[in-house]
């Protein structure tokens, strides 16, 4: 009784000591997760201004493209002013300068114009590529209509009702402007798109609400998709709102926390997962080595004990035989010879014990009935036995007849000393669906909760003198031998104990 008593107070103060490493181990893990959160976020902070700031730089591009398309367009007011005036002398007066107005025209150096007649033939051109000399008159004149379907000319009014138009295109300096602002716009939407080392996004049209890019690792990107990482995304984070200038440049961008960060939430439990899962495991391992180890034991010991008993029952018979030969007294001899087939069912116990029973189908109650005949003869007069069978008949049930007998004679025997002798022992049997059952009752001094398994451990015993195997060969025969189950139903202090047996049909 020491041995598990101590044996349970070693098993709660390591599971103590689990609970507290675990407890360490998650609280390191917490704090370290905390800081490395923390720069994760720092990290996606600087993302997010970094992302502002490149939208700030598109838009400031966008703003100066815009000045300079404005300064262009008051530079050619200025030369189409000047044209006015030396294609229509009628306006001239006294204080208009000529000169002054060649000088403007001369001034342009970089705007392309082309000076169209009102039947759309090339009167002049100017600031063309240097490949112009290679044009046709149709490839200018539709080099202009371009220009006039961008509104990009001015009509002049010659003589009369006569007109000229005057067209122009974007200067050289202007155009490579233009590049660059849209190599910075698609260069800032492809490292949205292609950068899978920035946080999860998704941009948006402001306007129209329509998703315009991505840098989400999906195979197949379907709308039903997007639309449910959309709403992941705005559960986690405000979205950032970008203006890339222009009517269409307001975008909304929705990202979504480092995907790092859900690893590491969760890396202290899958850790602390993965040695439960160790130990679980060597557990079972050990625990499937000591039980064969147990049962090697218990084969051994079992063999060794029938082969130690056969030697002096057979030397025991033989001097009986003598003893009934020689004349000696028949009572003495009887009882001589009921002791020796009490000995030779022991020998032929352990013997099976230590080998695979073989069971057979017979009728329980015969086994059982029988076998408490035997014991109300050597137990107690003040000891009761009663045998009730729910709906009277045979039960038949495979079983090995001589274990079983051990069975219930171990129980009996247990169930008399916790009485001290005295009190009423009952034996219930019942045919359910698929399993028999058999209650063992008494009213002896009863057992706590505690001991309900520890009783059928080996070596655990109430008695002073008991080796606390009689229950221990008890389950191994029930469970081991016969796949049934074997274990206290009910138990109260003073009150008494009630077995169950549960035997498969």
């Amino acid at each position: 009784m020491n041995l598990y008593s101590s044996k349970q107070r070693w098993k709660i103060g390591l599971i103590l000591m689990a609970f507290i490493i675990l407890g360490v181990s998650l609280f390191v893990s917490n704090q370290i997760l905390k800081k490395i959160t923390e720069r994760e976020k720092d990290k996606a902070l600087h993302w997010v201004m970094t992302i502002q700031k490149r939208a700030e730089l598109v838009r400031l591009s966008n703003r100066i493209f815009q000045e300079l398309r404005t300064k262009e367009r008051e530079k050619i007011q200025l030369v189409v002013d000047a044209q006015k005036t030396i294609l229509n002398p009628s306006d001239l007066s006294v204080n208009q300068d000529i000169d002054f107005a060649l000088r403007i025209i001369a001034s342009n150096k970089d705007i392309p114009v082309i000076l169209l007649n009102e039947d759309s033939t090339v009167s002049q051109f100017k600031n063309l590529p240097d490949s112009v000399h290679r044009w046709n008159e149709d490839k200018i004149v539709d080099l202009a209509k371009s220009w006039q379907s961008k509104e990009r000319a001015f009509e002049i009014t010659v003589f009369g009702d006569m007109k000229m138009f005057f067209c122009y295109g974007e200067s050289i300096e202007l155009q490579r402007l233009q590049k660059a602002n849209d190599s910075l716009l698609l260069a800032f939407n492809a490292d949205l798109k292609t950068d899978k080392s920035l946080l999860p996004m998704i941009l948006l049209d402001k306007l129209t609400g329509e998703i315009e890019l991505n840098n989400l690792r999906l195979k197949h990107q379907s709308q039903a998709q997007l639309a449910e990482k959309l709403r992941e995304f705005k559960a986690q984070n405000s979205p950032l709102e970008l203006n890339l200038g222009g009517e269409n440049g307001r975008k909304l961008l929705y990202y979504s926390n480092p995907p790092e960060l859900t690893l590491l939430a969760w890396l202290p439990y899958l850790q602390i997962g993965f040695i439960a899962l160790l130990v679980f495991v060597g557990y079972l391992l050990f625990s499937t080595f000591r039980k064969a180890e147990q049962n090697q034991v218990w084969a051994g010991m079992a063999k060794e004990t029938a082969h130690q008993l056969g030697t002096p029952l057979s030397s025991l018979m033989a001097w009986l035989g003598h003893l009934s030969s020689t004349g000696a007294d028949p009572m003495v001899v009887n009882e001589m010879q009921k002791d020796l087939d009490r000995l030779e069912k022991i020998t032929e116990r352990f013997s099976k014990i230590g080998s695979e029973a073989k069971l057979e189908s017979h009728d329980l109650v015969n086994t059982i009935g029988h076998n408490l005949e035997y014991l109300r003869a050597r137990l107690s007069s003040k000891v009761s036995i009663k045998l009730i069978v729910e709906n009277e008949g045979p039960i038949v049930v495979p079983h090995n007849v001589s274990l079983m007998e051990w069975v219930v004679e171990n129980l009996c025997k247990n169930a008399v000393d916790a009485m001290s002798g005295e009190g009423s022992l009952t034996i219930r049997m019942q045919q359910l669906d698929r399993e028999v059952m058999i209650d063992i009752s008494d009213t002896g001094k009863g057992l706590t909760p505690q001991q309900f398994k520890t009783i059928f451990q080996p070596g655990y015993s109430t008695k002073k003198r008991g080796w606390g195997l009689g229950l221990t060969l008890v389950k191994r025969i029930v469970e081991e031998y016969h796949k049934g189950k074997v274990f206290v139903l009910q138990s109260e202090l003073d009150k008494g104990t009630t077995f169950r047996i549960l035997l498969p049909n």
